[in-house]
């Protein structure tokens, strides 16, 4: 396990040095949230040849409905903690490979559509832990815009300053592991032992 400290925009040659297992932290002005409408969306602006509001290329897309309040004005998060990730494998891998994003992050893995785009684009896909949404919002150190607000908050694009936001595992790389699918394997490989140590058949 190695731990890198990433600046955004992140190139394709740092994200192809991160192997699953590593341990990275974000900085930077390219962190955007995105959920399955944001990700339709964007998909559906780049058929018709429009441009959406932010450029992705070289960003972190995390999957995340936050919890925001305005405060003296300003937008500010209050918990992000992340969405079940393979409710956006329907559209990952076109996303990834139509604007470039290098880190995308959620939580429970994604689909082996998604793995294949990560090793075609230069990307990784990140998990960081369910249930710590406050933690989360503390790298998330400032809301730049908030667009598409017509979606509602938690499937907002938003657009964010992050200061060494993670802890975040790369859990999926651009060489074609996953943790995800290791640990899957694993467990139906153990699937007959246990099933007889408990008693089913």
């Amino acid at each position: 396990m190695t731990e890198y400290h990433l600046t955004t925009p992140i190139s394709e040659e740092d994200a192809r040095k991160l192997k699953a297992g590593d341990v990275i932290y974000v900085t930077g002005e390219h962190v955007y949230t995105a959920r399955d409408e944001a990700h339709e969306r964007a998909l559906e602006m780049f058929e018709k040849g429009e441009k959406p509001p932010v450029d992705f290329e070289g960003s972190v897309v995390y999957h995340v409905g936050p919890v925001a309040w305005q405060k003296a004005g300003k937008w500010q998060i209050v918990s992000a903690g992340p969405t079940t990730s393979a409710r956006m494998e329907i559209f990952e891998d076109e996303f990834l490979k139509k604007y470039k994003a290098r880190v995308i992050i959620g939580k429970g893995g994604m689909g082996e559509r998604t793995l294949a785009a990560l090793k075609d684009v230069g990307a990784v896909y990140c998990s960081f832990t369910g249930g710590c949404g406050a933690l989360a919002a503390k790298g998330l150190k400032e809301v730049r815009a908030y667009e598409w607000s017509d979606l509602g908050m938690p499937e907002a694009l938003w657009v964010i300053t992050a200061e060494e936001f993670g802890p975040l595992l790369v859990t999926m790389d651009s060489h074609g592991n996953s943790l995800h699918a290791d640990m899957d394997k694993l467990v139906e490989s153990r699937k007959d032992e246990i099933y007889s140590k408990i008693g089913i058949e």
